[in-house]
């Protein structure tokens, strides 16, 4: 029963015409764009009358387009396009700003608010169906990508399961770590978010990495080495395709070089490390060493941050595990103890 709800739910995602808000506080206005919209009977119109019932409509229902008129009562169309823009649930969603006036301050307004395009009263039936057509077509392919994101969100966990023990929980003290760091440099909110996800994805290429190898208990020979520096360049080659994910690629390909340029897969030495790259290696190298293995037991948070001191300028950045040993000298409790 449930599977036979699932396939239902999905051939109706299918078929489903696309919903479109409206935004204006003129109700001819409301109702000329619900009838070119309805004509060929292609969306579902879904209609507001003030910025706070459509950001009220924009979050339960988020809809594939918003017409959005900059003029309404309270707060105006360019604050409300700002707010959606700055909600994870509603940023995606594309606004057209609909305004009587087409003069540069009312389209860089719309502009620096987010706005996507723009349409000027009295509008063009044809123009207006044109734009909105386009812009769905473009929202249906970023919604194309974000699934495939999914995906490999999906693999990235996978990789962890096979890995076996808490490895789940490796990943999440990595971008814990990975923040910290960050967050000591002062790191913009765009670069953290880059870090927190190239942190998550660094290890998605060891998808390609044999079992015995990826589990050995013992010191990998030669040939098990290549396998596995190998998984960074396949985790690259993974998320390649995906427009949203460029910025994490360098970070995803260098996270094992080292300062002195003795690490892999290029051999790269200083600062020709991405900056992402060499947090990203010291958030991985702490908590791996906080962590049992195989090979070796726990080590405490002095002594893997003493370890990670011997290393600095040779396998790690200086300046960085500095940063690490002085953010977890603040914060104690968020440095997980020997297990």
């Amino acid at each position: 029963m449930a599977t036979a709800l699932s396939n239902q739910n999905y051939v109706e995602s299918l078929t489903a015409r696309p919903r479109v808000l409206v935004v204006d506080h003129e109700p001819m206005s409301r109702t000329l764009i619900d009838a070119i919209l309805r004509r060929g009977n292609d969306y579902n119109v879904l209609m507001a009358g003030d910025a706070e019932e459509g950001l009220g409509v924009a979050r339960r229902d988020r809809p594939d387009l918003m017409l959005l008129s900059t003029f309404l009562p309270g707060a105006d169309g360019y604050s409300l396009c700002r707010t959606l823009k700055s909600e994870p649930r509603t940023r995606r969603i594309p606004v057209v700003m609909v305004t009587a006036h087409a003069g540069t301050q009312e389209r860089v307004q719309g502009i620096e608010a987010g706005a996507d395009d723009f349409i000027v009263k009295p509008f063009n039936r044809v123009e207006l169906l044109a734009r909105v057509r386009s812009l769905i077509r473009i929202k249906s392919l970023n919604d194309q990508l974000d699934e495939v994101e999914d995906v490999i969100y999906s693999l990235s966990r996978a990789v962890e399961a096979r890995e076996g023990g808490d490895h789940e929980a490796h990943t999440e003290r990595v971008v814990i770590f990975a923040l910290a760091i960050g967050s000591e440099l002062g790191l913009a909110d765009e670069a953290m978010r880059v870090l927190r996800q190239a942190a998550m994805l660094r290890d998605i290429g060891k998808i390609g990495v044999p079992d015995r190898i990826l589990n050995k208990p013992g010191a990998l020979d030669d040939e098990e080495q290549k396998w596995m520096q190998g998984h960074v360049a396949l985790g690259e080659q993974i998320i390649s395709p995906l427009r949203s994910t460029a910025a994490l690629l360098p970070i995803i390909r260098h996270h094992h070089e080292r300062i002195d340029g003795k690490g892999y897969p290029d051999g790269l030495a200083g600062e020709e490390i991405p900056l992402g790259a060499r947090i990203v290696a010291i958030a991985d190298a702490f908590d791996a060493m906080l962590s049992n293995r195989p090979y070796r037991p726990a080590l405490s948070p002095a002594k893997a941050l003493a370890t990670l001191q011997a290393g600095a300028g040779k396998q790690w950045d200086s300046r960085l595990v500095e940063l690490l040993v002085q953010w977890s000298a603040r914060h104690p409790n968020s440095v997980p103890q020997t297990k």
